[in-house]
């Protein structure tokens, strides 16, 4: 990786190739959003803003002569560069890899309330992609879960909603995590904005989530309760940064972190939800701080 980093640093066109050969696939979008971030915090914003337009230009054109549509591209370049580039920004600012991933997760829970407040009735909004999804399932034999679907359209509203949410700023907080670490591990970085797995989102976001959630009980405001949700399943990467710092401090094998990555593709919402449970108790409680002290 070292190696592959030193590359994209060492010539603009570098860059520029690997944005490009990257932004329209939609796996490997992480990577892009990883190398603008990567580029950022290198070479500053300035370069990093003109290498990535440069990029995006250049798959426009190509866009104009074989016919595709340009303006799904546009969208879909600017959608994966910006979030980096902003989150980079914000990080060099503040030089605390902490403090910049609790300002994105309440930054998660305010585009969550903006959007519950903009938009007047939330089933009609989804009520297209319902559709293709009750479609989707029914023809692949999956009747209950289209029944799912169909029997309360306000819940599957809400959770498509809060998937959606959850969604993009893991994608953007991997851009941020993976992008900052390719950057340390470049030859010559001097800058440290702390460790990963020191990742605490603090008391402060975790109090912020109790009172809302028990507003939100106490007053059956479900626009309430779904902040709430957002803001405590942001924990779970604190949880993941909890597993890497057994790692790295406690000697945990490699392979137990390795498993848990594969058991994400496995259990999905049920070990993502056991990590925020961690992670939120461990915002409380300090488990690590515990440890060390002993």
């Amino acid at each position: 990786m070292q190696s592959v980093a030193t590359w994209l640093v060492a010539r603009p066109q570098n860059a520029i190739l690997a944005l490009a050969a990257t932004l329209l696939l939609p796996l490997l979008q992480i990577v892009s959003g990883a190398i603008m971030v990567l580029l950022v915090l290198r070479h500053g914003v300035r370069l990093a803003v003109i290498e990535g337009a440069i990029a995006g230009l250049f798959l426009v054109a190509v866009a104009l002569v074989v016919g595709a549509p340009v303006t799904q591209i546009a969208v879909s370049i600017v959608a994966t560069l910006l979030p980096a580039l902003l989150l980079a920004v914000l990080l060099h600012a503040t030089r605390s890899l902490a403090l910049t991933m609790q300002v994105s997760a309440i930054l998660a829970a305010l585009a969550m309330l903006v959007f519950q407040l903009a938009v007047d009735d939330i089933v009609a909004f989804w009520e297209p992609v319902m559709a293709m999804l009750v479609e989707w399932t029914r023809d692949n034999n999956l009747h209950m879960q289209a029944e799912f679907l169909v029997a309360d359209p306000a819940m599957t509203a809400e959770m498509m909603t809060l998937a959606t949410v959850l969604t993009r700023w893991t994608i953007f907080a991997v851009y941020l995590l993976l992008g900052y670490r390719i950057f340390t591990g470049l030859p010559g970085a001097t800058e440290n904005y702390g460790r990963f797995c020191d990742l605490n989102f603090g008391r402060v976001i975790a109090l912020i989530m109790a009172l809302a959630s028990l507003i939100a009980y106490a007053s059956d405001a479900a626009w309430l309760q779904n902040v709430a949700v957002v803001l405590f399943m942001s924990f779970w990467l604190q949880g993941l940064a909890i597993v890497h710092w057994m790692h790295v401090d406690r000697n945990l094998p490699l392979f137990v972190v390795i498993a848990t990555y594969v058991l994400m593709l496995i259990l999905h919402v049920f070990l993502v939800l056991a990590l925020a449970v961690l992670g939120y108790t461990d915002a409380w409680f300090r488990y690590r701080r515990a440890t060390r002290q002993q």
